[in-house]
């Protein structure tokens, strides 16, 4: 599976980016879906995360601020970011888990997108 995100940029404290990810290849083996994130000097953190049936989970630093939603007939993930605060500011990384029967997979990762968040 390959994922490539898209959307990152500048924006001022307070306001609003949307993250794309698009997937291709094997699709049909992709079940859970993620966005993570890293800041220079730390560790990569789960962002939130959405299932196949669309239940989701969200860190703690951006409950009601993020929202991450999917479209599995046009494979694709997506993360609304509102209320963008300078600790925002990272390398946001899309990620897809595949199905246990799919044994030729291993969890896939895109390339990142930065997000800057200046106050």
């Amino acid at each position: 599976v390959q994922l490539v995100e898209s959307g990152g940029g500048l924006v001022q404290a307070g306001g609003s980016l949307r993250l794309s990810c698009a997937a291709s290849g094997d699709t049909i083996c992709i079940t859970a879906m993620g966005w993570y994130r890293q800041a220079p000097g730390k560790e990569r953190e789960l962002v939130a995360d959405i299932t196949m049936r669309g239940n989701t989970n969200y860190a703690d630093s951006v409950k009601g601020r993020f929202t991450i939603s999917r479209d599995n007939a046009r494979n694709r993930l997506y993360l609304q970011m509102n209320s963008l605060k300078p600790e925002d500011t990272a390398v946001y990384y899309c990620s897809a888990d595949p199905l246990p029967t799919c044994t030729w997979l291993s969890g896939s990762w895109g390339q990142g997108t930065q997000v800057t968040v200046s106050s």
